[in-house]
């Protein structure tokens, strides 16, 4: 084993430093005692945590590649971190009422399953490369977790039937139809913007349950694939 591929590099630091904002984002926003943190709102601060968190995941990768740091400690802790902010944010998205359960529950579960998949690929000598439904879907889900904080900033969802789970019903939610009656009549409310945030998060939590399912497709054709290959190799 090489241990030189183990040790931790700048890139390394950036990656653990996203892990480490995790737990604080849950705090922030699961302290129903503290509504404001050093003088800023909790949702506020939430927000500016996981974006920041979001964007090392840009730089960490940038780094490693322009300092040729690339190492397999980074291939194995960037994914982990990944995985950590995205689901921790998503379970708080659904005790603050404002994700259903069935869906998030899709979303992390398919994360465990590309991980059990990752496990048997390595085991068989293949590393599953990161495919584009699974940036997509990351993009997709990082647009939902800001838009439904944004939209929640007073710590309630802008709409008074939230457990709704199919797009279609969101029509017929006197809120919903108030804001887009107020926009045509240009005299937008507060709140009505907030409901056009919600309904692009709740928009981007669709689109990234779509977008996980079809991304596990990926995984597993790009898996058997190569397994196929080596296989009529072999023969």
């Amino acid at each position: 084993m090489n241990l030189k591929s183990f040790r931790v590099n700048l890139p390394n630091y950036i990656t653990l430093a996203r892990i480490v904002v995790v737990p604080l984002l849950v705090v922030v926003l699961l302290t129903p005692e503290a509504d404001r943190w050093f003088g800023i709102s909790g949702y506020a601060l939430a927000i500016a945590l996981f974006l920041m968190a979001a964007l090392t995941d840009i730089v960490d990768g940038h780094l490693a590649r322009r300092r040729n740091q690339v190492s397999t400690l980074g291939k194995f802790l960037d994914p982990i971190a990944d995985k950590l902010l995205i689901s921790a944010a998503l379970i708080v998205l659904v005790e603050k009422q404002l994700a259903p359960s069935w869906v998030v529950a899709i979303i992390i579960g398919r994360e465990f399953v590309i991980t059990g998949l990752r496990s048997v690929a390595a085991s068989e000598g293949l590393i599953l490369e990161a495919q584009t439904s699974g940036k997509l879907k990351m993009w997709a889900q990082c647009v939902a977790v800001v838009a439904l904080l944004v939209a929640a900033a007073n710590g309630n969802p802008p709409v008074s039937n939230f457990d709704l789970d199919y797009p279609a019903f969101f029509w017929r939610v006197a809120e919903v139809q108030t804001a887009f009656a107020n926009l045509v009549d240009f005299g937008l409310t507060r709140n009505d913007w907030k409901v056009f945030g919600y309904l692009v998060g709740r928009g981007a939590l669709w689109l990234a349950m779509i977008l996980s399912l079809w991304s596990m497709w990926d995984y597993f054709a790009y898996f058997f694939k190569h397994r196929r290959k080596e296989k009529s190799g072999e023969n």
